[in-house]
């Protein structure tokens, strides 16, 4: 038997040799002995807080994706609108930026006139579903967002021009 072994050393490998901050157990007689159960203790609370961190960020992803799911049924919904709004019968070029008004026939046929209700007055017989702005990027504008828009946009215009 060595001379470690009768003396009831804990350790049968060699020593450590690398530098203290690095050191699996205390160089120091003063330093606190490190048992298995302080170990396992402190293993089981890192895995609680790295659990924790995780589903943290898992829930802000989660959320992030419910979000983005809400834009591309706005975006969706707002395509679809443009389309059938380019659909509608229209006997006239359209210009960007002009406001086009929507009616509907009898039949079912959407049509845009560049007259509003109020001035068809008395003439008009079919049913008025709304007035609508052409943007350049072929999109609508409903006519009372149109403000709206327009505000949004110089906005966005003179933080551009910084």
């Amino acid at each position: 038997m060595s001379a470690e072994k009768e003396h009831g050393s804990r350790h049968d490998g060699p020593n450590y040799r690398g530098p203290e901050q690095a050191s699996p157990y205390g160089l120091s007689r003063l330093a606190p002995a490190i048992e298995l159960v302080d170990v396992a203790r402190q293993i089981q609370a890192a895995d609680l807080s790295i659990g924790n961190v995780a589903a943290a960020k898992l829930r802000l992803i989660a959320e992030q994706i419910r979000m983005l799911q809400a834009q591309a049924q706005t975006v969706l919904g707002e395509a679809q609108r443009a389309a059938e709004l380019h659909r509608a019968t229209c006997r006239f070029y359209k210009r960007i930026g002009q406001v086009y008004h929507l009616y509907l026939r009898e039949s079912g046929e959407r049509y845009f006139s560049m007259l509003s209700p109020e001035e068809w007055g008395a003439a008009l017989r079919d049913s008025w579903e709304g007035s609508y702005r052409l943007e350049s990027d072929m999109s609508w504008t409903a006519a009372e967002q149109v403000e709206a828009r327009d505000t949004e946009d110089a906005q966005l215009m003179r933080l551009l021009q910084r």
